[in-house]
C-alpha cells in the first residue's frame, strides 16, 4: 500500500525554524519552498492541488524556470500552506492569531533604539563612503539581527518597518554598487514590509526609490507611476513636507526626461513649495530630503529641460550647500554641473571644475560615481581639440586608471583589460 503523502501544512509548521525555509521565503523563491515540501515527502500532486495550479506549472518553479511574481498567488500559497503572511511580506492572514494585546497595538511605537542607531552607523558610512563596501554588511545585519524577529508575533509590527527600511538601505547600496537588479529586487520586497508595518510614508519613500531605479534604468513611465504611488500613499499617513516634496521631485525628473514641459515644472514648482512648508514632521526611518537635495535634482530637472541657466543655478547652489562629509553627493553633485558647463558651451568653466572633481578619493566605493564619471568623459571627448580639455582628459584617464586599481574588488575591469 502506497504512503499517504503528509499535511503540507504539518510540514510547514515543522520548517518555521528552518534557515532554508525563511531564506526562501525572504527571497519570495516559492520553488524552494516547494523543492522543501517535496524533499518532505508531500507529493507534487498533492502541492499543485493546494494552491491550484498545474503540475506542469509547479515543475517550471521548482526547476527555477519561473517564478511566482503574482500577488494573488502568493497569498494562495500562505493560506495553502499557513505560512505566516509576515514571512512573504503580506499582511497577517485571517487564519493567524492575533498577537497578544493587538487592540492596543499601535504602528507608530516609536522603533527600537539599537535598530535605528545601526540604521543611522549604516548611512553615515554610506555617504562617505558609497555602498559598495557597505552592501554586504546590511545583507548581514537584515539576515541575522531583524529577520529572525519577524517570526517572533510578539515583538509587534514596528520590526516590519525596521526591515522595510534596511532593505530599502541595502537596495540603494546595491544601486550604487552598480546592481540595479538586486535593487529592484530589495525595493520590491521593501514596499509589502512596510505595508505590513502600517507605516504609509515609509511605503511612500520606498515608492520614491522605485521612482529613482526606473528613471535611472531608463523607463520614465514606470518612473512617473512610481512617484504617483508614493503620492497616494502619503496623502494616506500623516503630512511630511519633505517626503512629498522628494515624491514630486521624483515626478518631475521623470516628467522632464520624457520631455514633458509644463507637467514636470509644475511638480517641480510643488516640491519646491512642500520643502517651504513648516513645520516639517520627523519621521525616523526616512533619509532627510534637503534644500541641498533638491537643489541637485533641480540642476539635473532643468537641464533636461534645456533650461541651462537655471540649471546652472540650482548645480552651484547644491554644491554650496551640501557639507563637506557628505563625499558622494559633493561628486554627483560636481558632474552635474561640469555637464552643464559643457552643454552651456563654456569648456573653461567645465575644466575648471573637473579638476576639482578628481580630487574626490579614490576609494569612494560607488560604482555609480565612475559610471557618471565616464559618461562625463564621453561628453568631452568630442571637445578634446581645445587643449584645456585634452590636458584635462589626460590627467581624467590617469585618475581613472588609479580608481580602477583602488576599487578592483567592487569593479572587475571588462574583458582584455580597462578602458579609458
Amino acid at each position: 500500500m502506497a504512503r499517504q503523502s503528509p499535511d503540507p501544512r504539518a510540514v510547514i509548521a515543522g520548517l518555521l525554524g528552518d534557515e532554508r525555509l525563511l531564506a526562501a521565503c525572504a527571497e519570495r523563491d516559492m520553488g524552494a519552498v516547494f523543492r522543501l515540501l517535496n524533499t518532505r515527502g508531500v507529493s507534487t500532486r498533492r502541492i499543485a492541488a493546494a494552491v491550484d495550479i498545474t503540475q506542469g506549472r509547479l515543475y517550471d518553479y521548482m526547476n527555477g524556470k519561473s517564478r511566482v511574481e503574482k500577488l494573488a498567488l502568493f497569498e494562495q500559497i500562505a493560506d495553502a500552506f499557513h505560512l505566516p503572511g509576515h514571512l512573504l511580506g503580506l499582511a497577517r492572514r485571517s487564519w493567524e492569531p492575533a498577537p497578544a494585546g493587538a487592540d492596543h497595538q499601535r504602528t507608530d511605537h516609536p522603533p527600537d533604539g539599537d535598530d535605528l542607531a545601526a540604521m543611522d552607523h549604516f548611512r553615515s558610512a554610506d555617504r562617505q563612503t558609497g555602498g559598495g563596501r557597505l552592501y554586504g554588511a546590511v545583507v548581514r545585519h537584515l539576515s541575522d539581527q531583524v529577520a529572525p524577529r519577524l517570526v517572533d508575533i510578539s515583538t509587534g509590527q514596528q520590526v516590519f518597518a525596521t526591515a522595510a527600511a534596511l532593505t530599502e538601505l541595502a537596495g540603494w547600496m546595491a544601486h550604487d554598487s552598480g546592481h540595479d537588479d538586486r535593487a529592484a529586487h530589495h525595493f520590491a520586497r521593501a514596499l509589502p514590509l512596510a505595508r505590513t508595518s502600517g507605516d504609509l510614508p515609509l511605503a511612500a519613500n520606498v515608492a520614491a526609490s522605485s521612482s529613482h531605479l526606473a528613471l535611472q534604468t531608463g523607463d520614465a513611465a514606470a518612473a512617473v507611476g512610481w512617484a504617483r504611488t508614493g503620492l497616494e500613499l502619503a496623502a494616506q499617513g500623516p503630512q511630511i513636507p519633505a517626503l512629498t516634496a522628494r515624491l514630486h521631485t521624483m515626478q518631475a525628473r521623470a516628467l522632464a526626461v520624457a520631455a514633458q514641459r509644463t507637467p514636470a515644472a509644475r511638480a517641480l514648482d510643488a516640491a519646491h513649495g512642500d520643502l517651504e512648508a513648516v513645520p516639517a514632521t520627523h519621521h525616523p526611518w526616512l533619509s532627510p530630503f534637503d534644500a541641498a537635495a533638491l537643489a541637485s535634482e533641480s540642476a539635473l530637472i532643468y537641464r533636461d529641460l534645456k533650461r541651462y541657466d537655471e540649471a546652472l543655478a540650482h548645480a552651484e547652489q547644491a554644491i554650496t550647500l551640501r557639507e563637506a562629509g557628505r563625499a558622494r553627493s559633493l561628486a554627483l553633485s560636481r558632474i552635474t554641473l561640469v555637464d552643464i558647463h559643457v552643454r552651456r558651451g563654456d569648456l573653461d568653466a567645465a575644466v575648471n571644475v573637473g579638476h576639482d572633481l578628481l580630487s574626490t578619493s579614490p576609494t569612494l566605493g560607488s560604482v555609480r560615481v565612475v559610471q557618471q564619471l565616464d559618461e562625463l568623459r564621453r561628453l568631452l571627448e568630442p571637445h578634446r581639440g581645445y587643449a584645456p580639455v585634452r590636458q584635462y582628459l589626460a590627467r581624467f584617464d590617469d585618475a581613472r586608471r588609479t580608481r580602477m586599481l583602488l576599487l578592483a574588488d567592487l569593479i572587475p575591469p571588462p574583458p582584455g583589460g580597462t578602458t579609458a
